[in-house]
């Protein structure tokens, strides 16, 4: 790292915590574990008590801060002493983290026929019979495969509605 910038990723859930540190791992993200605050990905969603907790440190370089999160609605609002130093990048996985798995298991088509009535997630544990769809050991053990994860990212890229505007997993994945 340069040091010129550091990097802040803040992710919502379990999963998509699980997912992101896959990644890290695996060094297929755009940003490596090294230039994260703390070396770590952060569970803080809160502005207010993220600005408190890391930004109160006196940092001299940028700092860019990527939310993985399945809201759209979601506020991160800092003060307007961190406006020019925090860039906040939001990476939308709606409408939930439970998408890549239904994907992998090449059910997307089938979910469109209950995506109005059924959460992914409840997708999952009802029609896939998975019901530990949202407990970190399941979706670690689910993803073993860096690869197999990578493409349901790329597929899900591929097969959702993504808003112009918005950025998805696949968007922060290396080339």
């Amino acid at each position: 790292m340069d040091g010129s910038k550091l990097i802040a990723c803040i992710c919502e859930g379990t999963a998509e915590r699980v997912i992101i540190n896959k990644l890290l791992d695996e060094d297929r993200l755009i940003f490596s574990r090294e230039e994260l605050l703390d070396e770590e990905v952060l569970k803080c969603r809160n502005a207010k008590i993220f600005q408190d907790r890391y930004l109160g440190k006196g940092f001299k370089q940028e700092i860019t801060v990527y939310r993985i999160l399945d809201s759209r609605r979601e506020n991160f609002k800092l003060s307007n002493a961190y406006k020019n130093k925090v860039d906040v990048i939001n990476v939308i996985t709606a409408p939930e983290i439970e998408m890549l798995v239904i994907i992998n298991e090449g059910k997307y088509k089938d979910y469109q026929k209950y995506k109005s009535i059924i959460k992914p997630s409840d997708y999952c544990i009802n029609n896939l019979k998975m019901p530990d769809v949202k407990n970190f050991e399941f979706i670690n053990m689910y993803f073993q495969g860096i690869n197999m994860l990578v493409n349901a990212i790329k597929q899900y890229k591929e097969l959702a509605k993504i808003h112009k505007d918005e950025l998805c997993l696949a968007d922060i994945l290396k080339a």
